[in-house]
């Protein structure tokens, strides 16, 4: 048994034979987890007595056949989905210490299927950020090269995933925190529809534009967690009420007569030669394949990035405003008055990345600028959704890079936000017009992964899990792995 290469539908083949047991793989992997994340720094969190006590109670169902393919598999949470009598932080000096009384939605679900928690793992603060340089705790390092960044801001659980510490992993992505660093990282990451999956116990960054949703070592592991985690849930009011498909059923390996679109405006200026090099190569493949392949221009995707730095903030300005020091989180009480000693724990308790962005959205949000900018780019942010809608009239899919990039060094955009945010001018489009997107592994550039990203209507996951798929099995990329972990 390889965990490194093992995938959720291998090990759950394994379990159902009795050739392994839950137990036998949670040890396998804590003990990867004690191996590697010394250097990888991709767990905040790490639940050996929860995941073992889990694994036990997985065994048990086992051997009764009443299991689900996630049963007994060990995962990891992002360090903002909450967790009932576990720490989640947010990798925030503000949450250090906090310990939700309740479970996440999510949680739930993978709870009831008896999933194994290995678990929670690293991102940039409050989920804001394109590296996972932001945490308030430490950098994870990409399991490709030590020396780069994993991307972000689930930069803690694509890490994990493809160090092979655990099998799969749940992020969040608000402007694309599940697919930049999947491709950062060579794994596969997924980006719901808005409404598919519940925010429900996931810490609001950007409440119009957060989505939970998996990443994973391939398209069939992808299928199986949403499964999973999607459907309705009562208790959070953006939740579509809409029937869930099994997902794994979309995974027949052929796309012949898929139109697909390949919008000029995301080979950007300044894309890595490498990188563009994988997509086309990629792209090649998709029409060897029988898909119909056609450029495309979306005009208004220039304008995604700004639509997104004005959106984001503002919410996050709202969102975070709860963090008083009354409530719970940090506090700090050595003031004269209320007022002090507010502003003393909110300045001791954000970072600077996290701060900027409260600055953006009160300024935004402010008397006299309202008009001008946040309702503004909602009505921008409007035109984008309706440039995509009228797109998939005629394609069935869009195809792009994921990264106009591959990993970069640690350090070398810290000093230079706006360099950092053009990280996600790919990603970002998606999330403005709630579309769902995946990013699957495509090739390499100068040793490090490139990513390809599919991006699909409103509920169009089967045709992502169709497409992706289908390119996986035709290519040998979601074969590699790390090898100095």
């Amino acid at each position: 048994m390889n965990i490194k290469k093992l995938t959720i539908h291998e090990a759950a083949e394994l379990l159902r034979n009795k050739k392994v047991s839950s137990v036998d793989l949670t040890k396998e992997s804590l003990r990867q987890v004690s191996k590697v994340d010394t250097k990888i720094k991709s767990f905040l969190t790490v639940t050996e007595n929860v995941a073992l006590q889990q694994a036990e109670k997985a065994d048990v169902l086992i051997s009764s056949d009443s299991q689900s393919h996630l049963t007994g598999i060990p995962m990891q949470l992002k360090d903002n989905i909450c967790t009932k009598d576990i720490p989640t932080t947010c990798a925030s000096r503000m949450l250090k210490n906090f310990i939700p009384p309740y479970d996440s939605t999510v949680y739930k679900n993978l709870k009831d299927i008896n999933g194994v928690l290995i678990g929670k793992g690293n991102l940039d603060e409050f989920a804001m950020g394109s590296s996972t340089e932001n945490s308030a705790f430490f950098t994870t390092h990409n399991p490709w090269n030590v020396k780069r960044v994993p991307g972000g801001s689930s930069g803690g659980p694509a890490a994990s995933v493809a160090s092979g510490q655990v099998l799969y992993s749940l992020g969040s992505d608000t402007g694309g925190s599940i697919r930049q660093p999947a491709s950062l990282c060579g794994v596969v990451g997924l980006k719901p529809t808005y409404g598919l999956v519940s925010r429900y116990g996931l810490i609001a960054f950007a409440s119009s534009l957060d989505q939970i949703g998996p990443i994973t070592k391939d398209v069939t592991d992808s299928a199986l967690v949403l499964n999973a985690i999607a459907g309705h849930d009562p208790l959070d009011s953006t939740s579509t009420n809409n029937s869930i498909p099994d997902y794994s059923k979309s995974l027949t390996g052929t796309i012949k007569g898929l139109r697909l679109g390949i919008p000029k405006e995301y080979f950007v200026d300044g894309m890595e030669i490498g990188v563009k090099n994988s997509i086309y190569k990629a792209i090649k493949v998709l029409s060897d394949l029988g898909a119909s392949i056609e450029e495309i221009s979306l005009p208004h995707t220039k304008y995604a990035l700004s639509v997104y730095y004005i959106i984001a903030p503002s919410e996050a300005s709202a969102n975070l405003a709860r963090y008083d020091g009354v409530k719970y989180g940090l506090s700090i009480q050595n003031a004269s008055t209320m007022w002090e000693a507010m502003e003393n724990t909110k300045g001791q308790g954000f970072g600077p990345e996290v701060k900027r962005r409260i600055m953006l959205g009160t300024y935004a949000l402010s008397a006299g600028y309202y008009d001008a900018f946040y309702l503004k780019a909602l009505k921008v942010r409007t035109i984008i959704r309706q440039e995509f809608k009228t797109a998939f009239k005629k394609f069935d899919a869009l195809v792009t890079p994921t990264s106009p990039t591959t990993a970069f060094n640690i350090g070398e955009r810290v000093e230079t936000p706006l360099e950092m945010y053009l990280s996600d001018i790919c990603t970002i489009p998606a999330n403005i017009a709630g579309v769902p997107a995946i990013s699957i592994p495509a090739g390499f550039s100068n040793g490090l992964p490139v990513g390809l990203q599919f991006i699909a209507p409103h509920f169009g996951e089967e045709t992502l899990f169709k497409l992706a798929y289908a390119y996986e099995q035709s290519t040998e990329w979601h074969t590699k792995y790390p090898n100095n972990n």
